[in-house]
């Protein structure tokens, strides 16, 4: 099976989750985001416990598209340590993974422009 991952990302609006998410599938890095709301983090942060709301958004891609995923996240995002973390997809739908390779592929036409 090729390389496909899930990744996590939590933003603080719902107006960020938008931009991450239509930026990450208009430019094919993403096969679709899931735009979750209502969480409640609570984390260490500067030798605090913090409290935050937020959103999640579930990224589903190929391993390979990672690299600018993280990029473009990170360019996007308005946390100086957004949370980025990737879980490998073990199995799925032969029918939702072709899906996922077709919607995160490079145009070889436009790439040659």
């Amino acid at each position: 099976m090729k390389g496909y991952v899930v990744i996590l990302v939590t933003v603080s609006s719902s107006e960020e989750a938008e931009k991450i998410a239509q930026s990450l599938v208009e430019g094919k890095l993403a096969a679709c985001v899931n735009i979750i709301p209502g969480l409640t983090s609570i984390f260490l942060w500067e030798g605090k416990i913090d409290r935050a709301a937020e959103f999640l958004l579930v990224i589903k891609t190929r391993e390979e598209r990672m690299k600018e995923v993280i990029k473009t996240v990170k360019d996007l995002h308005s946390y100086r340590v957004p949370e980025i973390i990737a879980l490998p997809i073990v199995s799925g739908s032969e029918d939702y993974l072709k899906w996922m390779d077709e919607s995160t592929q490079v145009d070889r036409l436009k790439a040659e422009d």
